[in-house]
């Protein structure tokens, strides 16, 4: 085993990496204007949730007096906040040069983003009758001089910072004469569309943000101040969002989740962003107030914060400037029409997601929840759709007297609450609810439902490599597996019923199941190419993922490497192996796809001496996934399904428009050839369409 300082790519680095290929999006000319835009939100959002997670794990590290390299791929743990912040603010003044292009493009479109001094007389009368309407009533303004205890902020909430110098003096003993001031925050309301809409003018479309309406309303605010002057930029903080469970015995599950929630509202800023351009004193007073040191991520940033709100800019009517919006597909051979478990108990039917109609999971639940020969329904949840109508159908089933029995996940980070109030609708409707493994998050999303045919008892499923999420299924890509496939279906139920017996640790002869199992079973599998690249057979590992974080995981692609396994990665986000270098990795090659649909996948192929093996999985490699996680990995056997999968794959392996290049530079250089321009979402749309119409 090759041991090196650049073994591996940091996993944090790497994120942020993929972050700027987010960013790359933004940035180029060939994605619709508005689309632009709204990639700015996704990098916005992006960077929230990473310093609220990643930057404040590594921060409690530092707190904790050690070193952090043995986890942070050799980095050591205060070297990397430096590091992260340095990337950052590059990463956060190239989003402000992109916007400003933005800007200038929609106006030749003539969209016009006004600030408060541009607002015109006409403009004026509309903006301050929104303003006394709908916004001043949900406004939280705070005077901040005389009080003893400074606001806690909210998590990556906006606010203005505000300085008023007053027209009054005041008289101190040290100084004699000086200004007197007022400092004040103003919380920009999230119940208010960011992006407010002026009445129209003749072809031209105007728009002012928020946080400049109120800027232009500053004196309705504070028309009791005597003020000389009077200005406002905007602060944000961020919060170590990790949860700390307590081990209180007389709370239920439910309660100690509630609470950590909770907790989250007062836990430790890891960031503070400001506008650039504040005045000295007004951030020196704020930082002095809120105990920021410099040695804290202290981040300039632009006029305008929590852009991920961008990622909801008005369309405008403007339908040429977005992504033209795909019918989704239905599947080949599984129509809506008709009992959907008719079809299924003939074979498999795969669902791609988006672009194949994701109201096939609906289906296949509402007609479980109808059908009297249907006696139970086993489901887990991680993240759910708004008014989910999983849950309205999983509610239906339980009215009709099926047994439903639901395995949802209370600590899918940042859907916390969001499933709390869903655990609580199951089990008022008399569903059963189980809160998981002890120790273990419960992330694999399968589906298995029991039906009495011919006095016994058949089962239906489905596997998924997503979240059974209505409103995601839209943009995230992913696999859907429906099957009445006996021995896998058996397999699955064993993993129902290690929810409730934990201390039983099952055995799997179809399934690759975590904990227990991931690690090993890959490992024997990339063994079994090495082996066959040895003995002269076809040898080759294909794989689309996530994430590739797992050290012991890379460092067993590396060992096929040398043996001469040729090796095909797929990743989108984070990825800690480093392709191409002699020695340990040359033959591995590496993409990353960033387009209009998020990558979500997870799909392992392998020769196996030439009778591909194909498995679908809802873990990627990490150490979290592997270890942490309750995770299902499913063989694909059906001949037809396996196809789509490879020929799917092979569709986004000859991405030459979209896809990245990883490599040691960690540069993003787009993958570019002599070869026929392939953009593999729209590839695959097409080739999903060309299959409904074969004979």
């Amino acid at each position: 085993m090759i041991k090196s300082k650049n073994q591996y790519i940091n996993r944090e680095i790497s994120w942020l990496k993929f972050n700027d290929r987010v960013l790359q999006e933004s940035a180029d000319v060939n994605v619709p204007l508005i689309e632009r835009l709204r990639f700015l939100g996704i990098f916005s959002n992006n960077l929230d949730e990473f310093f609220k997670v990643r930057y404040a794990t590594v921060k409690r590290i530092v707190e904790a007096g050690k070193s952090g390299k043995s986890v942070l791929g050799g980095e050591i743990a205060k070297d990397l906040l430096e590091e992260i912040t340095k990337i950052v603010i590059e990463q956060q003044s190239r989003s402000l040069e992109i916007h400003k292009d933005i800007e200038r493009e929609l106006e030749d479109e003539n969209i016009y983003l006004i600030n408060e001094e541009e607002v015109t007389e006409e403009q004026s009368k509309f903006l301050k009758t929104y303003f006394l309407e709908k916004v001043s009533p949900q406004l939280m303004t705070i005077i901040l001089n005389d009080l003893t205890v400074f606001p806690m902020l909210k998590d990556s909430a906006a606010y203005l910072a505000v300085k008023m110098v007053l027209k009054s003096e005041e008289r101190t003993k040290q100084t004699g004469l000086k200004k007197e001031k007022r400092f004040a925050l103003i919380e920009i309301p999230k119940g208010i569309d960011r992006f407010v809409v002026l009445p129209i003018e003749g072809d031209k479309h105007f728009i002012i943000i928020l946080d400049d309406l109120i800027r232009y309303c500053l004196d309705n605010l504070f028309s009791m101040f005597d003020y000389r002057t009077i200005s406002a930029h905007m602060i944000k903080i961020t919060r170590d969002a990790e949860l700390d469970i307590d081990n209180d015995l007389s709370k239920s599950f439910i309660e100690k989740i509630s609470s950590s929630v909770d907790n989250r509202k007062i836990s430790d800023p890891v960031r503070f962003v400001y506008d650039k351009n504040i005045e000295e004193d007004t951030l020196q007073f704020l930082k002095d107030k809120m105990g920021i040191a410099d040695t804290d991520s202290v981040i300039p940033g632009g006029r305008y914060h929590n852009r991920r709100d961008y990622m909801g800019f008005p369309s405008l009517g403007k339908d040429e400037l977005m992504y033209k919006k795909i019918k989704p597909l239905p599947i080949k051979g599984l129509s809506q029409e008709g009992s959907l478990l008719e079809r299924i108990a003939l074979k498999d039917y795969m669902m791609y997601a988006p672009y194949h109609n994701f109201s096939y999971v609906i289906k296949f639940l509402r007609e479980a929840a109808i059908d009297p020969k249907v006696k139970t329904i086993k489901i887990t949840v991680y993240r759910l759709a708004d008014n989910s109508q999983v849950v309205a159908s999983l509610i239906n089933a339980a009215k009709n007297g099926k047994q439903v029995t639901v395995q949802i996940e209370l600590r899918a980070r940042f859907d916390e609450t969001a499933n709390i109030g869903y655990a609580e609708q199951l089990q008022e409707e008399g569903i059963k609810v189980i809160f998981g493994v002890p120790g273990l998050k419960v992330h694999c999303k399968i589906c298995m439902i029991e039906r009495e045919e011919h006095e016994k008892i058949n089962r239906y499923g489905f596997i998924s490599t997503g979240n059974f999420n209505e409103s995601t299924g839209k943009i995230y890509t992913d696999y859907t597996l429906f099957t009445a496939n006996e021995p896998i279906l058996k397999e699955l139920n064993k993993v129902f019923d290690f929810f409730e017996t934990t201390y039983k640790i099952n055995k799997y002869k179809h399934l690759i199941v975590s904990p227990h199992y991931t690690r090993s079973a890959f490992k024997r599998l990339i063994d079994q190419e090495i082996e066959n690249v040895k003995e002269g057979k076809e040898a080759y590992i294909k794989i689309k993922m996530n994430s590739l974080t797992s050290y012991k995981m890379v460092d067993k692609l590396y060992e096929a490497s040398r043996a001469g396994v040729k090796i095909q990665l797929i990743i989108r986000g984070i990825c800690c192996l480093i392709p191409g270098i002699k020695g340990m990795s040359e033959n591995i090659e590496a993409i990353s796809i960033v387009d209009k649909f998020l990558e979500h996948p997870r799909v392992f192929i392998f020769a196996n001496g030439g009778d591909t093996m194909v498995y679908i999985s809802s873990a990627d490699w990490m150490t979290r996934n592997i270890e942490n996680r309750v995770e299902v990995g499913c063989p694909i056997y059906d001949p037809e399904v396996k196809k789509e999968i490879l020929d799917t794959f092979q569709l986004s392996w000859s991405d030459n428009v979209k896809a990245r290049l990883f490599n040691a530079n960690q540069d993003n250089a787009y993958v570019r050839n002599d070869k026929p321009k392939i953009r593999s979402q729209f590839a695959i749309y097409e080739y999903y369409k060309a299959r409904l119409i074969e004979d």
